[in-house]
């Protein structure tokens, strides 16, 4: 190899590979401070090289003599360079001939600068010669020339920030858009119940009435004296009156806000509403979880809140108020790990939302047990069927994934007893009302009364504002047609009998949806089908409870979500097919034509919702009824005007003879047939006996009747006081 003497007679590499092995060792040698000296580590990490090479060389501008190729008096120069600025400079000639211009004192610049030799020394250098390290980076802290071309940093976000973050996620999920599309649609659906709702009900003032003053006497007795929750202040001195009905009870916390009837029918109208957007929010859980799509569930979710058949149901809150069972199934299923779809996932079990699913079906159990009794049997079918298919594959089959878990087991054994227990404590008062009025059991002559036939699911109520004046004449057919007009709804048929052959379901599961449907319609058909001797009649006569059920046909409530589920699997395959017809296309950009068609029959099914139910105004509250004392009765007294009256007693919930429910206690019989020749000795002795302090007589519902006559006779002689307020006689005994 030849070389050429540098001016400090150091030998100077000429080739290439001789060039940038001495630009690595002097690049190496270190970070050199103000005065000349370098530093080993700080220099390799500066340099990138290794540690063992950088750490060696690092040491050649302060005290190796032959570091870096250099001759001793190179090295001398560079190591005095911290005391003799002379000697520095002279260090510096020796380290640099190339380049005379270098100036001592710089930090152990490395060698090869512009030429590439192996100059050794410590100076200071100019910008273009000195002072860069092999990356590029400034050793005094200034940026690399290349950052200007790297991608910015991405911001870090304050707290602030990252809340407001948080919160948009939440706002743009599904569920919060589910949850709030729900409620938009209830509001225009059930319209105008808000319209006025401390003044109107739906349908009409009768049963209403009486299901506003349940919640509120709920609310108001769990406050105020807990004990006494199913001795009400109404059918007086009847016992265990609350429970003539089915009770809401779990509308209590709703019962606590507010006082008086105007309160009360505001309570109502507000449940109302909010029914049917939980009966929507969990027909679309629960088609969610079993494994359609967004539209699919929607169509499912529709269906089940706005079927056609319900708006005859308008005047029964209980009956509305089903959206617990869709819910409390989604939960359960979501817990196990289970859907329609795709099968069981143990690795998505989670004991959490099976607790919540039997919270969720006990308080739907709590609202009555006329929806809620149906539901409790075919929870009870569901647990028996899931027993015996764990104990095949425990202990038969012997699968790889075992299909629960003990935490699993646990939680729906804790949820299991949890349900049967509310529904145990609930059917106390039910059981000695029955013993103790034996009138109001039900015989199966009664379900027939009310058992619709086959023409009924096809023929929509009054209130439909889409079939409801076409349907005339065939309501006139029905015997009872506010509990015959079956419908679900035209385009819900036709959605699940495309579901029958093209659909996301498997074809088993098909099938056993159809075969739920046709089980369902038949049982709703009460003794109309083939006199029940098969199907209704077994139930009524073995299963505890079901002679309670006075209407069977409010079981199409599970024929209309099996219906639901089936169209749901429709419309999720004709949406999954739309995708992929707009994914060939170029570009690939769904057309409007397109998307409009998914939500087509999301549009029909809420069509057929469309409602023409009245919204009547409620009696006004007597003045009287805010400051007479009970126990009292007030006159005329039936099933449609006592209604009212148990709402107007929620302003003082003093004790009143009147009642309206689902039967009429023998008591309460004879004291509309003792009273009708109010006042008299006769009546007036009876009412005393009872305990009646006050008799209110209300002179707008009085023509027609005895009172007509007797309102202004005299009471000498009675030993009771007249005295009138507005349009009320009140009678002191």
């Amino acid at each position: 190899m030849t070389t050429e003497q540098s001016a400090s007679g150091s030998p100077r590499p000429d080739s290439a590979a001789e060039k940038a092995d001495a630009a690595g060792k002097t690049e190496a040698a270190g970070k050199t401070d103000t005065t000349g000296a370098t530093t080993g580590p700080a220099a390799a990490r500066t340099a990138g090289a290794e540690p063992r090479t950088g750490g060696a060389r690092s040491k050649a501008g302060a005290a190796e003599p032959k570091a870096g190729g250099t001759d001793k008096d190179g090295a001398k120069a560079g190591a005095a360079s911290k005391t003799d600025t002379k000697a520095g400079k002279d260090g510096a000639k020796a380290g640099a001939a190339d380049k005379p211009d270098v100036k001592a004192g710089s930090a152990g610049v490395a060698g090869a600068v512009g030429d590439g030799a192996g100059k050794e020394g410590a100076g200071k250098g100019d910008d273009k010669a000195a002072g860069k390290s092999q990356d590029g980076g400034d050793k005094e802290g200034k940026p690399d020339r290349w950052e200007a071309f790297a991608s910015a940093p991405e911001p870090v976000p304050s707290r602030l920030g990252r809340a407001a973050r948080a919160v948009g996620r939440r706002l743009i999920h599904e569920w919060t858009l589910a949850t709030l599309a729900s409620l938009a649609l209830a509001v225009l659906l059930t319209w105008p119940t808000l319209r006025y709702p401390r003044h109107t009900l739906p349908q009409d003032y009768w049963d209403p009435s009486l299901q506003a003053w349940q919640m509120a006497w709920s609310g108001h007795i769990l406050l105020t004296n807990p004990a006494q929750l199913w001795q009400s202040n109404t059918f007086f001195p009847e016992s265990w009156s609350f429970a003539f009905s089915d009770t809401l009870l779990g509308y209590a916390p709703a019962g606590m806000i507010g006082t008086g009837p105007e309160a009360a029918v505001l309570r109502y109208n507000i449940m109302f509403v909010l029914a049917h957007a939980l009966a929507m929010l969990g027909a679309y859980a629960l088609a969610r979880q079993l494994g359609a799509g967004r539209i699919g569930s929607a169509v499912a979710g529709a269906s089940f809140a706005y079927a056609p058949w319900l708006l005859a149901q308008a005047g029964h809150l209980h009956v509305i108020s089903n959206g617990g069972i869709p819910l409390a199934l989604a939960m359960l299923a979501r817990g196990h790990g289970w859907s329609l779809r795709h099968g069981y996932r143990p690795e998505r079990r989670h004991d959490g939302w099976v607790y919540a699913g039997w919270f969720v079906a006990a308080w739907q159990l709590s609202l009555g047990f006329g929806i809620g009794l149906p539901f409790a049997y075919f929870l009870a079918g569901t647990v028996l069927v899931a027993a015996v298919t764990w104990f095949l594959r425990r202990w038969v089959v012997r699968p790889v994934k075992r299909p629960f878990g003990r935490r699993l087991l646990i939680a729906d054994l804790v949820g299991g007893l949890f349900f049967a227990g509310v529904g145990g404590l609930l059917a106390i008062p039910y059981f000695k009302v029955a013993g103790a009025h034996p009138q109001a059991e039900r015989s199966i002559g009664d379900i027939g009364v009310y058992s619709p036939p086959a023409a009924g699911f096809f023929t929509a109520p009054a209130e439909s504002r889409v079939w409801g004046a076409l349907h005339e004449g065939a309501r006139a057919a029905l015997p009872w047609h506010p509990e015959m007009t079956l419908l679900p709804g035209f385009v819900l048929y036709a959605l699940a009998a495309g579901g029958l052959f093209f659909s996301v379901w498997k074809l088993r599961h098909r099938l056993l949806l159809l075969a739920g449907v046709v089980v369902t319609m038949v049982l709703a058909m009460g003794t109309r089908f083939f006199d029940g001797t098969f199907t209704y009649v077994p139930l009524f006569d073995h299963l505890p409870g079901w002679n309670g059920i006075r209407t069977p046909g409010r079981l199409m409530l599970w024929t209309t979500l099996l219906l639901g589920l089936l169209a749901a699997g429709a419309v999720s395959a004709f949406a999954t097919r739309v995708r992929e017809v707009y994914a060939e296309r170029i570009p690939s950009w769904p057309s409007p034509w397109l998307r409009l068609a998914t939500l087509l029959p999301l549009v029909l099914v809420l069509g057929e919702g469309l409602n023409a139910t009245p919204h009547p105004v409620v009696p006004s509250q007597p003045a009287a009824m805010r400051t007479v004392d009970g126990p009292l009765l007030v006159l005329p007294s039936s099933q449609s005007l006592d209604q009212p009256v148990m709402l107007w007693s929620t302003s003082k919930f003093q004790d009143v003879v009147n009642g309206g429910s689902g039967f009429t206690p023998r008591q309460l019989d004879d004291v509309r047939r003792v009273t009708l020749a109010f006042p008299d000795q006769t009546s007036v002795d009876y009412l005393r006996v009872l305990g009646v302090r006050n008799v209110l007589l209300m002179r707008d519902h009085i023509v027609g009747t005895p009172w007509e006559v007797t309102v202004d006779a005299p009471v000498d002689g009675l030993g009771i006081t007249r005295e009138e307020v507005g349009n009320i006689v009140i009678y002191r005994l």
